[in-house]
């Protein structure tokens, strides 16, 4: 399909810099493509009016680490060059893939120390730096960089020197700030590794949970470790022509098993953002059986795949073009996605990672 299909307006007064306080006092916009009416304004703490007894609640568990790095690349023979990273997939226990900016100003071989330097190749981590090495440069400024650290060493040096890697569209707006450690985070997040967070799951609190199992509603937790070309724009001006990068999820035998018996009994799943959607639609076979999952996904979705196992998902607001809203439109379809959309922007929805939410019911096929 034409990426330009994907295309629409969007005010920059509809996009948020900050969450709703309370998180579950944010807007959800409710799309059944099968119902009557098909769009309806509610909030987030009423989620558990339109789910049933005996629904699953599919939660991503990633944590979002400090992936965002600033250094300064050296070279023999060359000035120090001041560059940005950010890390979007681990590779290996010192391995990480980036991607840096400026781009083209790195080459293979280049060291580059991030945190605080004194512009002197190092090659250890000392007093707030953390050294690398790039080892690989591909397309569209993707690097691999292997670190003089390794393991749980290379975790706290990144959590000393890196920052909270913001959405371009928040950060061009404003600087990280300590808020955003804690607000920029899901209160169920464990699993180091993200760097980005799956953003529908910042809307739930303590009492939305308690509510939730009162009504009879489960909640299981998978991980999918979100990576920065999540922000990535398509590029392409045909879907078939666009990359998806590789991100690394978990989806252990238990859930698994726990999710094939919602399934069973008539219960339904719904996902909380896109990223456990398409881990689960990567994990499910053909017959929609969930299956344990451990590996990398590139899964894309745009209108015209056949859902395999997902009933429901609850997700924010996404850009103009991006394989999200191609994601949102394949789930409940082009049309009304579109119409969605348009009702959400004149009604004054918040869009975008702090933004509001929705909770789209599958279109039948």
């Amino acid at each position: 399909m034409r990426v330009d299909l994907f295309d629409f307006d969007l005010p920059e007064d509809n996009i948020a810099l900050r969450p709703a306080e309370p998180r579950d006092a944010a807007r959800l916009l409710v799309v059944d493509p099968n119902g009557t009416p098909m769009l309806r304004d509610a909030i987030v703490r009423e989620l558990p009016s339109f789910l049933r007894a005996g629904d699953a609640l599919v939660f991503n568990d990633t944590k979002v680490i400090p992936a965002q790095l600033e250094g300064t690349r050296f070279r023999e023979g060359a000035p120090g060059q001041r560059i940005s990273a950010t890390l979007h997939m681990r590779t290996g226990p010192a391995e990480w893939k980036a991607f840096a900016k400026p781009g083209k100003r790195i080459k293979v071989g280049d060291r580059i120390a991030f945190g605080e330097t004194d512009a002197r190749a190092s090659s250890t981590c000392m007093f707030g730096t953390l050294d690398c090495v790039v080892t690989d440069k591909a397309d569209g400024g993707e690097v691999t960089l292997v670190f003089d650290l390794s393991g749980p060493a290379l975790d706290e040096a990144i959590a000393s020197v890196g920052h909270i890697p913001l959405p371009p569209y928040i950060a061009a707006k404003r600087p990280e700030d300590d808020r955003d450690r804690v607000d920029y985070q899901t209160i169920y997040a464990r699993e180091e590794g993200a760097v980005a967070a799956p953003t529908a799951g910042l809307h739930f609190t303590p009492g939305l949970f308690e509510a939730l199992d009162a009504a009879g509603i489960e909640r299981h937790f998978v991980t999918l470790h979100v990576g920065a070309g999540t922000f990535l724009p398509v590029k392409a001006d045909d879907t078939s022509d666009h990359k998806m990068h590789s991100e690394i999820g978990y989806v252990s035998e238990d859930i698994a098993a726990r999710l094939n018996a919602v399934r069973a009994r008539g219960g339904r799943i719904v996902c909380v953002g896109t990223t456990s959607l398409r881990l689960i639609e990567s994990a499910a076979s053909e017959d929609g059986t969930i299956n344990a999952w451990s590996g990398a996904t590139d899964i894309f979705i745009t209108p015209g795949y056949r859902f395999r196992a997902v009933d429901i998902l609850m997700t924010n607001f996404h850009l103009p073009r991006s394989t999200l809203f191609m994601l949102v439109s394949a789930f409940a379809g082009f049309d009304r996605m579109h119409q969605a959309y348009r009702h959400a922007i004149t009604t004054g929805y918040r869009f975008y990672s702090y933004g509001d939410s929705s909770l789209l019911f599958r279109k039948d096929p």
